[in-house]
């Protein structure tokens, strides 16, 4: 003998509607910029490719709590970032423009892949400090994260390119805003080529540890800004 139910009465909670989720998307990469600036005050200055290897040891062994703390909102960091950049291509693609929503995704994929390595060296040197006496490998690892700093220039360039050349086509930015993208993109490249052995143009440089990643959180504000603004989109996509 079968027992009837009742129909199941659909939510009316905000919380659930297609609206709040992409509203929340699209601020993520606010909450992103927030996220990797607390890491940078928690985990402090990593020390420079041309540091002793007692300098060294002395970071990641005395700051381990620091540094492992920091590698959690790190993670969120990229995280958000991440889901910024998705709702960044559902808006090129409402607005016909998925191809550059498309290259979006992808250099954010390897934004996040690259971050993510040097999080991952950075924890790893945490925990191997403690119990080697290898200091060569150490420093080496150490001049490996900065490295990877200067490597992620690349995919951050090509994730503004697609975003302010995808809104421009859109017409959702001004000619002022896309040749400020333009210029962004043109900066972005040129951390690709701080390879000196020191000073500024250094890997571990001012622009390198300064310039770039500013350029990327003034490019994810003025791309939040340009989202918030628009009314959701009517699709059930989120």
């Amino acid at each position: 003998m079968s027992t009837a139910t009742a129909p199941i009465t659909p939510s009316t909670s905000v919380y659930v509607t297609p609206a709040f989720w992409e509203r929340l998307w699209r601020s993520s990469g606010i909450q992103s910029i927030g996220l990797f600036i607390i890491a940078s005050v928690v985990c402090g200055f990593q020390p420079q490719i041309s540091a002793p290897a007692d300098t060294v040891v002395a970071f990641y062994d005395g700051e381990r709590p620091r540094i492992l703390i920091a590698a959690i909102f790190s993670g969120l960091a990229i995280l958000n970032l991440l889901w910024f950049v998705a709702a960044l291509r559902t808006t090129l693609a409402d607005a016909g423009q998925d191809g550059w929503g498309a290259a979006a995704t992808a250099a954010s994929a390897m934004l996040g892949a690259l971050l993510l390595l040097q999080i991952s060296v950075g924890a790893t040197l945490a925990y191997l400090v403690a119990g080697s006496q290898d200091r060569t490998l150490i420093s080496g690892l150490n001049a490996f994260a900065w490295t990877l700093g200067v490597l992620t220039s690349f995919p951050r360039a090509m994730l503004i390119m697609s975003g302010a050349f995808g809104l421009w086509r859109a017409r959702l930015i001004s000619n002022a805003l896309f040749a400020a993208g333009v210029a962004t993109v043109v900066l972005g490249v040129l951390g690709g080529t701080t390879w000196l052995s020191d000073g500024i143009w250094a890997p571990d440089g001012a622009y390198s540890r300064f310039v770039s990643p500013i350029l990327l959180f003034l490019w994810v504000l003025v791309v939040s800004r340009v989202l918030l603004s628009r009314a959701p989109a009517t699709r059930s996509g989120w």
